[in-house]
């Protein structure tokens, strides 16, 4: 919501991957970083080879405060690697090095959203945001993911609700 004050989320459209009792995982989809993913291959010492040579130039995305030394990529189709959690019905997220090793070589998975970091919500933390209105909540459609423009993801989902997100209030009202 446009009233949220914490930086790492104020202006984020957040991608819910896992939600349970024990609490949530999630990783912001639309804040790009200064590095590209040939650096970032560089980095882990990975050779993007022929096969891979499209994602270099692909932004690495700050994916939430938590463990931002680590990687998260969230991908489609979901294919199978060391440390995968299934999303969806062909979305999945994987933090194992051995996803990016395919991605150098065979260029798969084809589409890819790669994070350092990653944001988590304790047991009911989640909910008792939503109940304060910190959070708007649309269903997810994998073409914001993975087609649309970082800087047009959040107005494109808002847009799935039939709101601009400009003229969203700051103002939150309870019944």
């Amino acid at each position: 919501m446009p009233a949220m004050v914490d930086p790492n989320f104020a202006r984020t459209l957040t991608y819910v991957c896992e939600h349970n009792a024990e609490g949530a995982l999630g990783i912001v989809v639309n804040r790009p970083t200064d590095m590209d993913l040939g650096t970032l291959f560089e980095r882990v010492d990975i050779r993007l080879e022929p096969g891979g040579r499209g994602f270099a130039a692909l932004p690495v995305y700050y994916g939430g405060p938590v463990q931002t030394d680590r990687g998260f990529v969230l991908h489609r189709p979901s294919g199978s690697w060391q440390s995968t959690i299934s999303v969806a019905e062909d979305i999945a997220l994987t933090s194992s090095r051995d996803i990016l090793q395919s991605m150098s070589e065979s260029g798969e998975p084809g589409e890819v959203l790669v994070t350092l970091g990653y944001a988590g919500w304790s047991a009911g933390q989640i909910e008792w945001e939503l109940s304060q209105n910190a959070w708007l909540t649309v269903a997810a459609d994998p073409r914001i993911l993975f087609d649309v423009p970082p800087e047009e993801r959040l107005p494109a989902a808002m847009q799935l609700l039939g709101i601009d997100f400009a003229s969203l209030s700051e103002v939150a009202g309870h019944a």
